[in-house]
């Protein structure tokens, strides 16, 4: 993990709140894991499970892509919450999400921060996970972390 100084602003309650903060770069979903863990207030992990397929009214060119390998779009599956400390490590993770979902590609994290020392209620997790899963399926995710199915992160490049 590399360290640099970054700018970051939290949005709570309606106020902007600006601190400056290490901007950590992260190699694996453990050293995701591993910083979500430090941090000073209590974590809720926000996941989203996604799998490939073919939109809805796809071309036949886009069934042939797919068929190759290539196109789809990563469709929303699954979404769930974990505190840091629920989770041992990526590979129980992995067991542990294959064992309820099939076929997932790819999957998407936030973490909701909780306030004065208090974990995230349970309201503010649900609505945090509802406006997740409808970024990531109309496909703005560059607020989210995502790590593939070895862990590793993922970067996503805007198509236009």
């Amino acid at each position: 993990m590399a360290d640099r100084q970054h700018q970051i602003e939290y949005h709570q309650r309606g106020e902007v709140i600006t601190t400056t903060m290490k901007n950590i770069e992260l190699a694996s979903f453990d050293d995701f894991l591993h910083l979500a863990r430090r941090q000073p207030e209590p974590q809720q992990l926000l996941f989203v499970f996604t799998r490939n397929e073919l939109p809805e009214g796809h071309t036949p060119e886009q069934a042939e892509h797919y068929k190759a390998g290539q196109g789809g779009h990563l469709a929303p599956v699954v979404c769930v919450d974990k505190a840091p400390h629920e989770i041992g490590g990526f590979s129980t993770f992995v067991e542990e999400a294959d064992g309820n979902i099939d076929d997932w590609a790819v999957f998407f994290v936030a973490a909701l921060p909780g306030v004065a020392n208090r974990e995230p209620t349970p309201l503010a997790v649900e609505a945090a996970l509802d406006r997740m899963v409808e970024s990531v399926r109309i496909g703005q995710v560059g607020t989210y972390l995502a790590f593939d199915r070895s862990g590793a992160p993922l970067q996503f490049a805007s198509v236009n």
